[in-house]
């Protein structure tokens, strides 16, 4: 999993940023996004294996930011992350193409998991 592209994407900074950091100690090298537009950009110049992608943010939603990379790239596999327990808006991401959708708060071992199964699906699809 240590050769995995990882696009965070969350406008709390100080949870994506610890979340980086908690990542990297388990050998996962990521890039941050603190918004839609960051990760369209980010996505558009080095598509990443996997985006875990906040659904809440300002400016461009979650939801269109999806619609968008599943656009350009659509290999890329895209896990959502909601809040609150908000299972309503994850199941619609689905809907529109995500791998899967985690809650907050989040549990580590549950996002390394989809991680790991969402990398193998976008390793097949983007033929690395």
């Amino acid at each position: 999993m240590q050769d995995l592209k990882v696009l965070l994407v969350d406008d709390e900074e100080e949870f994506v940023t610890t979340l980086s950091e908690r990542l990297a100690l388990r050998g996962l090298a990521t890039r941050v996004a603190m918004d839609g537009e960051q990760a369209l950009r980010e996505v558009q110049n080095d598509p990443p294996h996997v985006v875990v992608l906040d659904l809440m943010m300002p400016g461009i939603k979650g939801t269109e930011t999806l619609r968008r990379i599943k656009a350009m790239h659509p290999g890329v596999q895209v896990i959502l992350l909601t809040g609150h327990g908000s299972t309503r808006d994850g199941i619609e991401g689905m809907r529109l193409g995500a791998f899967d959708y985690l809650t907050k708060p989040l549990r580590l071992e549950d996002l390394l998991e989809k991680l790991r199964e969402a990398g193998a699906l976008a390793r097949t699809a983007m033929g690395a």
